[in-house]
């Protein structure tokens, strides 16, 4: 069990902030398996705060779900409180400052990653969050900006000084964006630090190598990314082999059909059907992947309007067999 402040993690695998995946209904998914924390995708402080009131009413984060953290992406500190504020008011458990993300978007406007570049800014983005809430507040961030400038441990400590609770590193720096491997071994410098929980994040796409970034880390826990696309069981399966905690049922067959077309109607309940086809797809996609699904018949799923009759054979390679 690790403590953020006076949450507790229990067990310490998360799912990871993922812009367009880690939505409301994929997040319900991996909670109802038994993932310990999952994390939003991320908001815009100021976008998000000078929505038009309908806008926001739409903007469903999902706070109703428990094990729930809220990420905000930020560069400026008025904004970045005032969107702390209303998550929080909003029923907001957690809240993850965004200081990892790679995109040319996210970093030209000076937020995400481009923070690595100037903690004096992130410094002041991150006691102007920590200030205006009282729920815990974690970040997550990467190694460095390059190879040159690995200054994670130096944020990390920031971080610690000024309340943040609990950290996350990705073991690459943002010109890697999610190219070579993880260099889990580079967090421990990180864990070495502070003194606060550190997460490893990074490639860990199966128990075995969850099991290799604790070892070479030395991480209090890790967050499962990409990885969870089409097995939305996996941080349980991890939580099970490293902490000890249930085992979680993983569907095959009927129960596998069963659990994607649930998953394809949350979507389509939340987004609305034109939208939620849409997002579903890249879903399928990747529990078709896991099925190893024959490329006719996944182009099949991927363009009916209407895949249920499809995926017992699509997921099902002994039905396909026989």
């Amino acid at each position: 069990m690790v403590k953020i402040g006076e949450y507790k993690l229990e067990p310490p695998v998360l799912l990871a902030p993922m812009a367009g995946i880690s939505d409301v209904p994929f997040r319900a998914l991996v909670l109802k398996f038994g993932a310990g924390l999952v994390v939003s995708e991320m908001v815009a402080s100021q976008e998000m705060v000078q929505a038009k009131p309908g806008v926001r009413e739409r903007a469903d984060l999902g706070l109703d779900q428990d094990r729930t953290a809220v990420q905000l992406a930020a560069r400026d500190v008025f904004w970045a409180a005032e969107a702390a504020r209303m998550v929080e008011a909003n029923g907001a458990r957690l809240i993850d400052i965004n200081m990892g993300c790679p995109a040319k978007k996210v970093v030209g406007g000076l937020s995400g990653s481009a923070l690595m570049r100037d903690l004096d800014l992130a410094r002041d983005l991150i006691r102007a969050i920590v200030g205006a809430v009282s729920v815990p507040v974690t970040l997550k961030t990467r190694l460095g900006w390059d190879d040159s400038a690995r200054n994670a441990p130096e944020l990390a400590r920031i971080a610690e000084g000024e309340g943040v609770r609990m950290l996350t590193i990705h073991g690459r720096t943002r010109c890697q964006f999610y190219k070579g491997n993880a260099d889990w071994a580079a967090i421990a410098a990180v864990r070495a630090a502070v003194a606060i929980p550190v997460i490893a994040n990074g490639d860990i796409v199966s128990v075995e190598t969850a099991r290799r970034a604790m070892a070479q880390s030395g991480a209090d826990g890790v967050m499962v990314g990409r990885g969870a696309g089409g097995q939305p069981w996996l941080p349980a399966m991890i939580a099970h082999a490293l902490f000890g905690s249930p085992a979680p049922h993983v569907p095959t067959g009927r129960d596998l059909v069963e659990m994607v077309l649930e998953h394809r109607d949350a979507s389509l309940s939340f987004y609305g059907e034109k939208l939620g086809r849409k997002v579903i797809r890249k879903h399928l996609g990747w529990y078709m992947d896991q099925a190893e699904t024959p490329k006719g018949l996944r182009r099949a799923v991927l363009t009916a309007r209407d895949p249920s009759a499809l995926l017992a054979d699509a997921l099902n390679p002994e039905r396909r067999a026989a």
